[in-house]
């Protein structure tokens, strides 16, 4: 029987019984069920498990999907098993919370649940380390030329850079658009490296913000003049869509460099080919593009000072890890019905 929850003073949903019921995938459940149990049993309830079957293109019982209180989209889930999930998501009337393994919730479906009135909360946070690594090292390397190195090795030259050596990196001017987790340990990385780092967020500046500088959006022309390196790694939201467009990058100055590891929409692809194409910009990294996979046909592909990855800048093997973890912490909280960690407010999914 799932529990009959009510709003408490909070805001959270308060349980007048003992057991949850959760929905999650099939390895989860194998994996990671025992875990559960465990966890929940010392916040002093019992979770009941509901299992995707193994076969993707199975599906849960109308009465199973019935009885679903919360639910866990893990990262094993993505992509195989998205339609299959969302289709128990979807026909759970009782669903009240929503957990994804993911930071990004711009997809439709998360507005669908958000305006069903189901809590949704993100694992942000969980892959901070690794994709600031990975944007990181896509600096380092424009930055010390490697695009040139790797080309000679690929033809076998012997081809060392004398006469137009890269610029001491110490001293340049990084801006991080958006300042959330990702966006503060790249900043905090750079600065590290000697950057000096311009911080663009709409929030007022908090001791801890790892930047020299902090300004709101609406001054980024202003200071694009001085921008040695525009680093992306905000939100896709319709004040975002775009924001990176063929003004923006003329503002830039000529040998400016791009990393984009946040949403391709972001951008402007055809303006960003061009001022590549002309010398404006002086390179790119790029995880992240208007259309993914990234056509074989696409000039990006063959550019001399681009580095592309296929949206996988946050790879690492303690990712799952870390999402079971705030999942379990947001899993408490919500039996307790305290504040849960990083739930995402209707019309405000930024």
């Amino acid at each position: 029987m799932a529990a009959k929850r009510g709003r408490g003073s909070t805001g959270a949903f308060l349980s007048e019984h003992q057991v949850t019921t959760l929905l999650v995938s099939h390895h989860v459940h194998a994996a990671n069920g025992a875990q559960i149990a465990e966890a929940a049993a010392r916040a002093g309830f019992r979770a009941e498990l509901i299992a995707l079957p193994p076969d993707p293109a199975a599906r849960l019982s109308d009465a199973e999907c019935g009885r679903v209180e919360t639910a866990f989209f893990s990262g094993d889930v993505f992509p195989d098993y998205s339609r299959q999930f969302f289709s128990a998501a979807r026909k759970a009337a009782q669903l009240k919370w929503l957990h994804v393994f993911n930071v990004g919730v711009d997809h439709p479906i998360y507005t669908e649940m958000l305006e069903r009135g189901v809590r949704l909360t993100t694992s942000a946070g969980s892959n901070a380390e690794p994709i600031a690594q990975t944007a990181i090292t896509g600096l380092l390397a424009l930055a010390r030329g490697f695009p040139h190195w790797l080309a000679a090795q690929r033809s076998h030259r012997w081809s060392p850079e004398r006469k137009t050596p890269p610029r001491d990196l110490r001293g340049q001017t990084a801006i991080v658009l958006g300042l959330g987790k990702i966006g503060s340990e790249i900043a905090r990385l750079a600065r590290a490296l000697g950057l000096k780092v311009v911080g663009v967020r709409r929030g007022p500046r908090r001791a801890e913000d790892p930047v020299d500088e902090l300004y709101p959006p609406a001054a980024l022309s202003d200071l694009l003049p001085r921008c040695d390196w525009l680093i992306i790694a905000c939100p896709l939201t319709p004040e975002t869509r775009g924001l990176v467009d063929a003004g923006l990058i003329a503002g830039l100055p000529r040998g400016a460099r791009i990393i984009n590891v946040a949403r391709g929409e972001i951008v402007a692809e055809q303006a960003l080919i061009e001022a590549l194409h002309s010398g404006h910009l002086a390179g790119a990294y790029l995880d992240v593009f208007e259309t993914e996979p990234l056509p074989a046909d696409s000039p990006l592909w063959d550019l001399p000072d681009v580095l592309i990855t296929p949206h996988n800048s946050a790879a690492a093997a303690g990712n799952d890890e870390r999402v079971l973890a705030i999942f379990l912490d947001n899993l408490g909280r919500w039996h307790r019905g305290a504040p849960l960690l990083n739930e995402v407010l209707k019309n405000r999914q930024d």
